[in-house]
């Protein structure tokens, strides 16, 4: 790590141990939110294979990017070797593959947002380590008199009653039957009003209720990404390509021999084999487009993980990238994540925007960072909360996969299954 760190355009490198971790955590993120730019990232200390997101936190402005016609060509050559931080939107696929999203858009991201922070902390153990040519930011830090805000807002209203989601479910079933498709993700919209809002408040409410590897709270302007996710979309370490895609979902339960059943049970689930089964397929098949032939491997599949929340199944599929394909390019050509598609990605992308009746923006994106030297590490962006402070909107979508064999009400539980952080943590604050 710190072998590329120091190299960066000789900023200050400054090491201290830090006496209360997480004050000072909470003390930074205030102080971060005066500017207009900051990303954290935060793993929870979860073991993960491949390990979840570093911990560190990405603050200020020295460049930005939120716009281009070839956005994952504008994102390579914006990078000039520097840590990057930000996101991707799902309505990229716009510029993957002929398509469009003319839903309703109540939050207005941008597609994409990246910046070069002015200043970078990162935390190991309870060492915090400093770049920033301000040699008094850590003193700037502490002095810092946070203004905190209640949060208050509104109830979460459905964009889909249950009884149209079902009737949504069985057309799709019918597109599965008829050969359309094989699977897809369908997803559904909550969203409401912001009456006051404290983002580092809920960012750690949310975190607190479901700690997760990929964990994200980001400000890009006006917009907030607040993140708990379990899921990782792309990481690039050296050669090695890394997707862990997630399909397969089932509650956790507070009884030890229940919760271990429903692991169990997920884990035998024929339904839920063959979800993951076709996605791990499709991300071999997207991973190929940038790989050396032959070196695409499913290291585990069908593997239980038990977070806070819920059991997730998880595969893991690796592959060496190719010296004539860039980093951005292996993003792009994996780009949007398999998991919320379905198979084939094309045709179901074009499903998901004649039923779905909201525009997924960031959400179904991914959330990350970009290393100097072209190493790269994304998450997927579910599980999330997503704000508009200008507009005082707030909104977040769940989903799930649709297969023949789906049982429309049982898809629908599946999302509340999903859902229920988010709506606990909304409950706390509504007006």
């Amino acid at each position: 790590m710190l072998s590329y760190l120091c190299a960066i355009q000789n900023l200050q490198l400054e090491k201290v141990i830090l006496a209360n971790k997480p004050a000072f955590i909470k003390q930074a993120l205030y102080w971060a939110n005066t500017h207009s730019h900051f990303a954290y990232y935060d793993s929870n200390q979860i073991e993960y294979p491949y390990d979840g997101f570093m911990h560190c936190m990405a603050v200020g402005s020295k460049r930005v990017l939120n716009e281009g016609q070839s956005p994952f060509r504008t994102l390579a050559d914006f990078h000039k070797n520097a840590w990057l931080f930000g996101y991707l939107g799902y309505d990229l696929k716009n510029s993957i593959e002929k398509l469009q999203s003319k839903n309703q858009d109540r939050l207005g991201f941008q597609d994409l947002s990246f910046f070069e922070p002015e200043h970078l902390l990162i935390f190991e153990g309870d060492e915090l380590i400093i770049h920033s040519e301000n040699t008094s930011l850590l003193q700037e830090i502490e002095n810092f008199k946070p203004i905190q805000f209640n949060n208050k807002l509104s109830k979460p209203t459905e964009s889909v009653s249950k009884a149209e989601y079902i009737n949504t479910v069985n057309k799709l079933r019918e597109h599965i039957e008829e050969g359309d498709c094989y699977e897809i993700n369908y997803c559904q919209e909550f969203h409401g009003r912001l009456d006051e809002v404290d983002p580092i408040q809920l960012y750690s409410e949310l975190n607190g209720i479901s700690p997760n590897p990929f964990s994200s709270l980001q400000k890009h302007n006006q917009h907030y990404i607040i993140c708990a996710s379990p899921e990782r979309f792309l990481k690039k370490t050296g050669k090695q390509l890394i997707s862990q895609p997630i399909k397969g979902t089932r509650p956790r339960d507070p009884n030890p021999i229940e919760d271990q059943r429903l692991a169990k049970e997920l884990r035998s689930d024929e339904k839920e084999l063959a979800e993951n089964m076709m996605i791990v397929d499709l991300v071999r098949n997207d991973l190929a487009r940038s790989s050396e032939i032959g070196s695409v491997k499913v290291e585990e599949i069908f593997g239980i993980y038990s977070f806070h929340q819920v059991h997730q199944m998880i595969s893991t599929i690796v592959a060496e990238k190719r010296d004539d394909v860039n980093w951005a390019e292996a993003i792009k050509n994996a780009f949007p994540m398999g998991s919320m598609t379905g198979a084939p990605k094309v045709k179901v992308m074009q499903l998901i925007e004649r039923y779905e009746n909201t525009k997924r923006g960031p959400f179904s994106g991914a959330a990350g960072y970009i290393t100097p030297d072209g190493n790269f590490d994304f998450n997927v962006l579910i599980r999330s909360l997503f704000l508009n402070k200008e507009k005082s909107v707030y909104s977040f979508q769940v989903g799930s996969a649709i297969t023949y064999d789906s049982i429309p009400e049982n898809e629908h539980d599946e999302c509340m299954v999903k859902a229920k952080a988010l709506f606990s943590l909304l409950k706390r604050f509504e007006t």
